[in-house]
C-alpha cells in the first residue's frame, strides 16, 4: 500500500468545481441506501442541473451482513470505478452507515491518483475515505451531507451550503453557524482534515492511519456515543499521537450523544489541556444543519474570548 502521508501542514489539490450538466456518480461504500431517499436525493441532484448516475452497487444488500451495501469488492469496484470515469466531474456518497473500513484496502489508489482530483462527498463512516484520499492520493474533499440522508432531503440550508460550495465555493469560504461558541478561546491557522470522531480514532494505528496533527486545524463530530465513550474515542487519539502538534479543532454536533452538558465537559476536559483554540457547535455532522467543511485546505479558526462570533475561514475556496 502507498502512502502519502505528507501531515496535515501540506495543502492537498483541488478538484475542479460543476457545472450545469456535469455528471456525477453516486456511490455507496457503506451501507443500504433506502430507496425512497435515494430517488428523491436524485431528483434534487437533477434540480441543480446536474446528471446524477448511480453505481451498480448502490441498491445492494450484502447476502449475509444486511448492514452493508454489498460486498466489499463490490463497494470499492463502484467507487474506483466512478473517480477513473473521465466523463464523471465528482462522486457523491449515498449515506454512511459502517462498512467503509472494510472496502478501503481494496482500492488501487495509484489508479485514483493517476486518473486526478474530483469533488467527493460524505460525511460519518466517509471519514476513513476522506483520510485515504489524504493520505494515499494527496486530494482535498468535502466533508458534506450525502444524497440519500434525511438532513439533505429536509434541511435547506444544508443542500444550500452543499450546492454553493459545488458550484460557487467562493461565496462560503466562511463557516459557523450561530451557536458556535469559544470552548477555548484563541486563533489558530492550519490546514483542515478530520471528520466522524470515532472512525478517526478507529483509524488511528492501522497502516493508513496519520502519525501525527502537527500543522493541521481538526473538525471532529460523531453520533450515538455516550460521553464515556467520547471519552474513550479522544483519550485513544490522545494516546497514540494522532492530536499531537494540532492548532486548533472545531467540533459539530453529536447527536444522541447524551446530554449536552456532559459531551461539553468531555471535551473540555481532554481538548483543553491542548492549549489550542477549540470552538463548540460550529454546525457540521450528523445536526439538523449540517455545513459542508472542505478538508485538505487552509483555514483560520476564531474563537474570540470576547463573545464575538466563532467562525472557520478557508483561505482558498474548496474547488477551483
Amino acid at each position: 500500500m502507498t502512502r502519502r502521508d505528507p501531515g496535515p501542514a501540506t495543502p492537498l489539490v483541488r478538484p475542479a468545481r460543476l457545472r450545469p450538466g456535469s455528471r456525477v456518480a453516486v456511490v455507496a461504500p457503506s451501507g443500504p441506501v433506502p430507496a425512497d431517499r435515494l430517488e428523491h436525493g436524485l431528483a434534487v441532484l437533477r434540480d441543480w442541473g446536474l446528471e446524477p448516475v448511480v453505481g451498480p452497487h448502490v441498491r445492494s444488500v450484502h447476502p449475509d451482513l444486511d448492514y452493508l451495501a454489498g460486498t466489499d469488492a463490490g463497494r470499492a469496484a463502484d467507487l474506483q470505478a466512478a473517480w477513473c470515469d473521465p466523463s464523471v466531474a465528482a462522486v457523491l456518497c449515498a449515506r454512511g452507515g459502517f462498512g467503509a473500513h472494510r472496502m478501503v484496502d481494496l482500492i488501487d489508489w495509484a489508479a485514483i491518483r493517476a486518473a486526478g482530483p474530483k469533488a467527493f462527498v460524505g460525511y460519518s463512516d466517509i471519514t476513513v475515505l476522506h483520510e485515504a484520499f489524504a493520505l494515499r492520493a494527496g486530494f482535498a474533499t468535502l466533508h458534506g451531507p450525502m444524497v440519500a440522508t434525511e438532513t439533505f432531503l429536509k434541511d435547506a440550508a444544508t443542500r444550500e451550503h452543499l450546492r454553493a460550495t459545488l458550484f460557487e465555493p467562493e461565496s462560503v469560504r466562511t463557516l459557523g453557524l450561530a451557536t458556535a461558541g469559544p470552548l477555548a478561546p484563541g486563533r489558530a491557522r492550519g490546514v483542515l482534515y478530520g471528520g466522524c470522531v470515532s472512525l478517526l480514532a478507529a483509524d488511528a494505528g492501522t497502516p493508513g492511519g496519520r502519525s501525527h496533527a502537527r500543522g493541521g486545524l481538526l473538525v471532529i463530530e460523531d453520533t450515538g456515543e455516550e460521553p464515556y465513550r467520547l471519552d474513550g474515542i479522544l483519550t485513544r487519539l490522545l494516546r497514540s499521537g494522532a492530536l499531537a502538534g494540532a492548532a486548533g479543532v472545531a467540533c459539530g454536533s453529536w447527536e444522541e450523544c447524551g446530554p449536552y452538558e456532559k459531551i461539553r465537559a468531555v471535551l473540555a476536559d481532554r481538548l483543553g489541556p491542548l492549549g489550542i483554540p477549540v470552538v463548540e457547535e460550529l454546525g457540521f455532522g450528523h445536526g439538523a444543519t449540517a455545513l459542508t467543511i472542505p478538508l485538505g485546505l487552509p483555514a483560520v479558526l476564531d474563537a474570540p474570548a470576547d463573545g464575538g462570533r466563532c467562525t472557520l475561514t478557508v483561505e482558498v475556496p474548496a474547488l477551483l
